[in-house]
């Protein structure tokens, strides 16, 4: 539907509510909502809490439906008048419009990889024989829907190359359904599998089936019920799912996740248990024997049990299991531990801790090939099976290594490299001339010589020094003046580094600054940096946010009107909490798909899962520090609130949209200035993963039409 409005301006409570003239294929009045209030009050060990908009939880209902109508054509009435969004979209689609590649891995003597052509709503899976051969379409999502909402989530060849099975998820949902296609006919076969959820799949080496893991069938509404008792089950081709084996349960503990990887040998399937995003796992195992003729029958043995670190298999010899953790070292290092003499006074150092992060490990030419990071950006130093360093690889620039492929004896390895200016790239890696090569370089309509990209470090409340990237261009005045986006997450030991983003290069053409920091938290400097911005010390990522800001004003790279603020899912939260502590330090913000109620998340699908990282209001403890940040319950009436415009989507089933509509509606009762402050409901749309091109580029133009407009660009600052 084209989205034309014609438009006169009222200004209602703080909300903006806009009276559109008759336009065809629209409504023809458009006002804003006043979200009702309801007598809802909880009680949390002895406080009352009042929860007023607890209605707008529920998404299906006919009044929370009506609301979401007449929010979204509020927004979109408001955001269809801003000129420059046109020319903004524009941009972005003509930017967008360029082929990417993933990097190909080798199966059964073939190539795999993903590719889009440019503006594709889902990239397509390709096949090869060989480097040289002409590619074959294996698996085309677009032709899946006629919107570009189904994508694939989930991908695992067998080893001889044969089989391949793939995970579709539908409107954003992590729900997955699992199918098997044959790879030399491209063709499905019977096989069809329901209720899987954060699993991926592994197959055994004689090509007969995968372990995977699956969720019971929820018995309310499956967008927005608790996920629990996750089950590890295995597949044989060519049968029912009601028949697949029963690997592994845990009955008497429901909170744990559990996913298996078959090793490099094919001898062992080790299997992951988890409790909610908790970094620290167990790592139990079973001995299929014959790797040909896998004995499913085999018990599960309890490798490292005391759920004391975090734990990853990376390859094994024989017996000998290669384990990269973080006991007693918060940066990780690698050990063997043999699991004939598990006790850890018999595991052996082969890469000792060092002042980067060593982030993941694979083996490829029998070389363990390592991923640092070193103050948020990638390293890449190749090991001999005995610890000994061989090579540091060199990189392009300062940025971020990612989907490093290659088999224990292949000669050859894949990765892609990128950074804020530098699109994302394809390389070879040769062993035997120790050479890399690029592979697939991308065309991109804009020269990054104009461009450029500066580390700096500033001090956050406490003194702790954080690092953050700013990026623009070239001779700009800092005299306070510049539009500057300041983009961050801080949280669950997630690492936000260097990388490629068209939508952010439209950004910097329109005049704008953007700004990276690396907030406590995340996992930039290891488990003591995750851990700082845990359970009651979640504040100091605000912190750090704030911090980041005050810096970017002290030294002239722009002003209050002139900052916005963002940030999706915990950095959605992190906005949020920035808004309602500091709403005098922004010109607006756009917190994305946030967890706004810090008191009630645990109720709705996997979120009872973050409270191993934010603690939970059902401890007395815990909800003193919850409620004292959570952004619902710190938003207050009469305030004067930047523009802000919060997005979100109705198949959100991670951070349910319940959150944002909650906020939203609080904040539009709350505001006491004349900043609009809109929420944008995405429809046939989840918390990001999977969403079409198209979609992104809508949202994103929205997001940079709404910037413009409230942050004065395009005129003079006063």
């Amino acid at each position: 539907m084209t989205r034309s409005f014609k438009l006169t301006y009222l200004t209602i409570s703080g909300a903006v509510a806009l009276a559109a003239a008759p336009v065809a294929g629209v409504s023809q009045t458009c006002t804003a909502p006043q979200a009702h209030r309801v007598d809802q009050v909880d009680s949390y060990h002895g406080t009352p809490v009042a929860d007023p908009y607890r209605w707008l939880e529920d998404v299906d209902s006919r009044e929370t439906r009506k609301w979401i109508e007449q929010e979204n054509c509020v927004t979109f009435a408001y955001l269809e008048q801003i000129p420059e969004r046109e020319k903004i979209e524009r941009r972005l689609t003509e930017l967008w419009n360029y082929e990417r590649y993933g990097a190909p891995f080798k199966e059964g003597g073939r190539y795999f990889y993903f590719k889009n052509d440019g503006l594709q709503n889902q990239s397509v899976l390709y096949t090869q024989e060989s480097l040289t051969a002409e590619p074959r379409i294996l698996l085309d999502p677009n032709k899946l829907s006629t919107d570009g909402t189904k994508a694939i989530s989930t991908l695992a060849v067998s080893r001889d190359g044969k089989y391949m099975v793939y995970g579709i998820a539908s409107a954003g949902s992590d729900w997955q359904e699992f199918f098997v296609r044959d790879v030399a006919t491209g063709t499905d076969l019977s096989d069809h599998l329901e209720w899987i959820k954060f699993s991926g799949a592994s197959w055994t080496h004689d090509g007969e089936g995968f372990f995977y893991s699956r969720y019971p069938e929820p018995t309310g509404a499956e967008l927005r019920s608790v996920n629990r008792n996750q089950k590890l089950y295995y597949h044989r081709l060519g049968t029912n799912q009601s028949s697949d084996v029963l690997i592994y349960e845990r009955p008497g503990q429901p909170e744990w996740g559990m996913n298996a990887g078959v090793s490099e040998d094919g001898r062992y399937a080790i299997i992951f248990l988890s409790q909610g995003t908790d970094t620290r796992n167990r790592v139990y195992y079973m001995d299929l024997k014959n790797p040909a003729a896998p004995d499913l029958s085999a018990p599960v043995t309890p490798l490292l049990d005391g759920f004391d670190a975090s734990y990853s298999v990376i390859d094994n010899d024989g017996p000998v299991f290669f384990v990269n953790t973080n006991l007693d070292a918060p940066r990780y290092r690698l050990v063997a531990i043999d699991t004939r003499r598990p006790e850890r006074t018999n595991w052996k150092l082969v890469i000792p801790e060092s002042d980067d992060v060593l982030q993941s490990i694979q083996v490829v030419n029998g070389q363990f090939v390592a991923r640092y990071m070193h103050d948020a950006h990638s390293v890449i130093r190749i090991f001999n099976r005995d610890g000994s360093q061989a090579r540091t690889l060199e990189l392009p620039a300062v940025g971020t290594v990612a989907g490093i492929t290659g088999h224990r004896g292949d000669t050859e390895m894949f990765y892609t490299f990128t950074s804020f200016l530098y699109p994302t790239t394809v390389f070879r890696y040769d062993f035997t001339a120790q050479k890399a090569d690029v592979f697939k370089s991308p065309r991109v309509d804009f020269d990054p010589s104009d461009y450029v990209t500066k580390q700096v470090f500033y001090r956050s409340k406490d003194g702790t020094r954080i690092p953050m990237f700013i990026t623009h261009r070239k001779g700009i005045k800092l005299d306070g003046s510049n539009p500057t986006y300041l983009y961050a997450y801080g949280g669950f030991n997630i690492s936000l580094t260097p990388r490629f983003s068209t939508s952010n290069i439209v950004w910097l053409e329109m005049g704008g600054v953007y700004a990276q920091p690396n907030l406590r938290g995340g996992g930039e400097y290891g488990e003591e940096w995750h851990r700082a911005g845990m359970f009651e010390k979640k504040q100091n990522v605000f912190d750090d946010f704030i911090a980041a800001a005050e810096y970017l004003i002290r030294e002239g790279y722009t002003s209050t009107p002139k900052l916005a603020i963002g940030g999706a899912s915990n950095g959605g939260l992190l906005v949020g909490a920035t808004l309602t502590q500091r709403p005098d330090l922004m010109g607006a913000a756009l917190p994305a798909v946030g967890v706004m109620d810090m008191l009630r998340f645990h109720k709705f699908t996997i979120g009872w899962a973050w409270v191993s990282e934010y603690g939970s209001a059902d401890s007395a403890s815990q909800f003193d520090y919850l409620r004292a940040y959570s952004p619902l319950h710190n938003i207050r009436p009469g305030t004067e609130y930047p523009a802000t415009m919060v997005t979100t989507a109705d198949h959100d089933d991670r951070v349910v949209p319940g959150h944002s509509f909650k906020f939203a509606a609080a904040l539009q009762a709350a505001q006491s200035g004349d900043a609009p402050i809109l929420i944008r409901v995405e429809t046939d749309a989840g918390h990001g993963a999977g969403k079409p091109t198209s979609k992104i580029i809508a949202e994103q133009a929205d997001r940079w039409a709404f910037l413009y407009k409230n942050l004065g660009m395009g005129r003079p600052s006063s």
